[in-house]
């Protein structure tokens, strides 16, 4: 629906300056009869009608006007003209289906439409046997005039094959290097977006397990903001429960005076296990730790600094991870939700969908075999309340359209319960409000295990990233970068190569599977690895400077130059850039990442195969002199990395001038 939204208003407004036109039309020949005495209320309502018709045109303008200064969904283009051809070819078939893939193979031209073989299907069981070809033949004769489309061919049992303007193309170049990387927004500006990933719990260490949905889930953000949404990022940390109680007496044993002087925890993950191990051997701690928990749930003061104190320790050691990572999130945990868990389960049990069972309050969803517990007997509330409350508020306060869970895939049943319970209390309805859990694998070791240290330890995830900078400097030393570059080029380098290849090492697996995490694999500088297309951008980047080419020149050669697509490597390669805002509609459908993943790889080779066959600066072979520059290939190397740059921007990779 908002993928055709800015389609529907334009049509719209195009429908209604029709009407409008057609009124003022007859009141310039109004009917005789009467006229004298209505004459000046004539006037005047024609006067109203040519105002509201003027302000339509200009609404239509400056909608057609920024449609142009963004870049075009060419394969979306496409299904509106096959679409249109379809209905004036069958208007009595409804819900023809309509489908447009980029051509496999140039040979047969650069896209297909393949709904002849579908619609024949369909026609079939309605006791219409009608031959696809023919279906093809008769779309064909309906493709209305249009921009994009220089032919058409029908191959095989009712393929239609398309040829796109090669000048249409060369504009759309130009339009991508005049105003930038930019993709219409489609109304999204008033579309709310909360993505709920990292979510690592306090008096823990962030571990190799929560890599993976802080790498998604800010990846997931960025590709919505950069779509023009309103997006909260969300950290719903495991603040608050049962486990303080034990934490807050061992500090209350081991740091007496905490609440006047600021007591040194300085490794938190040890003082988490000290007071877990006193907990399960010691029945007067145990016991301790449980009358903690209930002042820290009444919100006694002195319970309350405590539990602070602890969280704050936890907090800096996260801030950590996030700096490296360029992580930017709003915490808001499960204590934010506490009061209203409350309110929660009165709302459940006022419509009648809580039952008992051995003491415990369980909602069953339908078509669930699990139930939620949102009681337990003891009285306390579960993750369960918890979930539900905060699904409520982000429904219902911070009005979300677009809610994102990025967890592992482990808890899809949960979440599944939840959003089940959810939609039968009738908080949202699943066609207007999309709620929806991104799960992902595990991260395996070389062995393809679970990813473990040597001594079967988690891995810390601070760790993990020192020894990826580690890695990265001995991989840039090994190339001689450090004779070079400067010092603070190389540490710029280290940083970009090392976490950018964690990064992309991630992203660039489907997240539903597991993946193996290898040092050695990511940091080489061959094939889709971060590595080889950090170096591929820095070249690319690097052929104006060399070229004495300054971006004063290139921006005039923009507003001057045609971009020529006669060579087959030239025509690839532009037809790979205009394809981005159709990777990016993708990936708003599955979130699946590594979809930009494989597309950037397969730019860069794209471009190196451009490279290859397309002088773009001809040099002497003698004295290495530029001899020439061809201007409009240079044009494509500048839209190839601006295209890359918004990639790298979208995975949270930061590319280097100099590697």
């Amino acid at each position: 629906h908002r993928r055709c939204c800015a389609n529907w208003v334009e049509r719209r407004q195009e429908r209604e300056i029709h009407s409008l036109t057609a009124e003022i039309e007859c009141l310039k020949n109004p009917p005789s009869v009467g006229l004298s005495s209505h004459l000046d209320g004539l006037r005047e309502e024609n006067a109203k009608l040519k105002y509201r018709l003027n302000v339509l045109k200009r609404s239509l303008q400056e909608e057609r006007s920024q449609c142009s200064k963004t870049m075009m969904n060419i394969n979306q283009r496409l299904q509106e003209i096959f679409g249109e051809a379809i209905r004036e070819a069958f208007p009595d078939l409804e819900n023809a289906p309509l489908a447009v893939t980029p051509n496999q193979q140039a040979k047969f031209g650069d896209y297909q439409c393949n709904s002849a073989m579908a619609m024949a299907q369909m026609m079939k069981s309605k006791g219409l046997k009608v031959n696809p070809r023919e279906i093809a033949e008769k779309i064909q004769q309906k493709i209305p005039d249009n921009e994009l489309i220089e032919k058409t061919e029908i191959a095989g049992p009712g393929f239609i094959n398309v040829h796109l303007k090669r000048s249409f193309v060369s504009k759309l170049l130009t339009n991508l290097l005049l105003n930038g990387v930019g993709l219409h927004p489609a109304l999204t500006d008033l579309t709310i977006v909360i993505v709920d990933f990292s979510s690592p719990n306090i008096a823990k260490e962030m571990h190799v397990g929560h890599l993976r949905s802080t790498i998604i889930g800010d990846s997931m953000c960025r590709l919505f903001e950069f779509l023009g949404y309103e997006v909260l990022r969300l950290n719903h940390v495991g603040d608050w429960g049962t486990q303080f109680g034990m934490l807050i007496a061992h500090l209350q044993d081991k740091f007496p005076d905490y609440l006047s002087v600021s007591p040194p925890i300085v490794d938190l993950q040890a003082f988490y296990k000290e007071s877990k191990k006193r907990f399960d051997v010691d029945e007067d701690f145990k016991k301790r730790a449980y009358q903690c928990v209930v002042k820290l749930q009444s919100k006694d003061p002195a319970f309350i600094k405590g539990w602070n104190l602890i969280c704050d320790v936890s907090r800096k050691e996260f801030q950590k991870v996030y700096n490296c990572l360029d992580i930017q999130i709003i915490e808001r945990g499960e204590s934010f939700y506490q009061n209203m868990m409350t309110a929660v389960v009165k709302e459940f049990e006022a419509k009648g969908l809580v039952e008992m069972d051995e003491g415990r309050k369980i909602v069953f969803a339908p078509g669930q075999q699990i139930p939620l517990t949102v009681v337990k007997s003891d009285g306390g509330y579960t993750y369960d309340t918890s979930d539900l409350a905060a699904l409520r508020h982000r429904l219902f306060d911070e009005q979300a359209d677009i809610i994102i869970y990025v967890t592992d895939s482990g808890q899809s049943t949960h979440f599944q319960l939840v959003f089940a319970a959810a939609q039968m209390i009738g908080w949202y309805d699943p066609k207007v409000t999309r709620v929806e859990h991104a799960g992902f694998g595990v991260v395996l070791g070389e062995d393809k295990k679970k990813f473990k240290t040597r001594s079967g330890d988690t891995v810390r995830l601070m760790d993990l990233l020192d020894e990826g900078l580690k890695r990265s400097m001995d991989k840039l030393k090994e190339k001689e970068r450090d004779k070079v570059l400067t010092p603070e080029e190389l540490t710029k380098a280290q940083q970009s190569v090392a976490f950018g290849c964690i990064k992309y090492a991630d992203l660039s697996h489907n997240r539903i599977n597991d993946y193996m995490f290898s040092f050695d694999k990511m940091l080489d500088d061959r094939g889709n690895t971060a590595a080889y297309l950090l170096y591929a951008f820095t070249r690319i980047r690097s052929i104006a400077r060399l070229a004495n080419i300054d971006e004063v020149t290139l921006r005039k050669a923009v507003e001057t130059t045609e971009i020529v697509l006669e060579h087959d490597k030239e025509w690839k390669l532009g037809k790979c850039l205009l394809r981005f805002p159709e990777i990016l509609q993708k990936i708003l459908e599955d979130l699946l990442l590594h979809t930009l993943c494989d597309y950037l790889y397969e730019l860069a080779t794209t471009f190196t195969e451009f490279y290859d066959s397309c002088y773009c600066v001809e040099k002497d072979r003698q004295t290495g002199d530029v001899v020439k520059v061809n201007m409009w290939r240079m044009l494509l190397c500048e839209a190839t990395a601006a295209i890359m740059a918004k990639c790298f921007d979208i995975l949270s990779i930061k590319p280097v001038s100099r590697m």
